[in-house]
């Protein structure tokens, strides 16, 4: 694996794991209105770009190791 796709491995995971907790947190009963706008709106972004990140990771990853 390559530096750089090793990289984009760490931050589509960390990414993931901040809008997973995001979505899970307006499971809690004292979210307000905006709360739940802001959880909603950006956990679902970083969800989806830690997974097009890690689809690009894999891409390079693959790329690099090909003759």
């Amino acid at each position: 694996m390559t530096y750089g796709s090793a990289i984009m491995f760490v931050v589509a995971g960390v990414l993931g794991l901040v809008g997973t907790v995001l979505l899970l947190c307006l499971r809690r009963t004292d979210v307000t209105q905006q709360q739940v706008y802001a959880f909603r709106m950006i956990g679902i972004m970083l969800t989806s770009a830690a997974v097009v990140l890690a689809m690009s990771a894999g891409a390079m990853w693959q790329w690099s190791i090909e003759p």
